[in-house]
């Protein structure tokens, strides 16, 4: 079974997704292995990266995938204003008077956009979805940091037995984390540390 949601940051975010006893840091995971495809100076670029595996503190919950990245660059005109400085002069009881004068004057210019287009897919291992009901499901949360500093999250959850797939995508992310817990249908009970999946470089 899947689920997936998400909470824009504020004060009770990371408290929602953290309640409950705490858990053990995880085990280390191997290094992503990066694959980069570039084109020339604006046209549309891609990588494609693999993360994890990452372990709930009780080894219980397993978590790994990729994340894919497409650039999409386009090149976009616009007024710039910029200041000149200009001679001005006028006649004053049959004398000729000069100033300098700053005014402002505007061009039309081209500039280049950049939006990062991301999906995220995961496999989602439960390895144990008997015992304790509090914590029979296996949990991930990823935490989306964009450009412009804000932060969202998105969870999954298996309560079944074996690995399930989920995937998630968005826009302008500058870095991505991920972090594997245990819990309920309705929610982690803990969870191991963040472990950063993607950053933009």
């Amino acid at each position: 079974m899947r689920i997936a949601t998400r909470i824009l940051v504020g004060a009770g975010a990371a408290t929602l997704l953290a309640v409950g006893a705490p858990v053990a840091a995880s085990a280390s995971a191997a290094e992503p292995v990066n694959t980069h495809t570039t084109s020339p100076a604006g046209a549309s670029s891609s990588s494609f990266d693999h993360w994890g595996p990452y372990f709930s503190g009780d080894h219980k919950a397993k978590a790994s995938g990729t994340v894919k990245v497409h650039k999409k660059s386009e090149k976009k005109g616009y007024w710039k204003k910029y200041p000149v400085t200009v001679k001005k002069c006028w006649w004053k009881d049959g004398k000729k008077k000069c100033s300098w004068i700053k005014t402002w004057k505007k061009k039309w210019v081209w500039k280049w956009e950049h939006t990062y287009h991301y999906t995220v897919n995961s496999k989602l291992t439960n390895y144990k979805w008997w015992g304790d009901p509090k914590y029979r499901c296996a949990w991930e949360t990823f935490r989306i940091v964009g450009f412009d500093g804000s932060v969202s999250f998105e969870s999954a959850r298996n309560c079944g037995k074996g690995t399930e797939y989920h995937s998630f995508s968005g826009e302008n992310a500058e870095a991505i984390y991920v972090k594997v817990g245990r819990g309920n249908h309705h929610g982690p009970k803990g969870y191991a540390g963040w472990h950063e999946i993607y950053s933009h470089s």
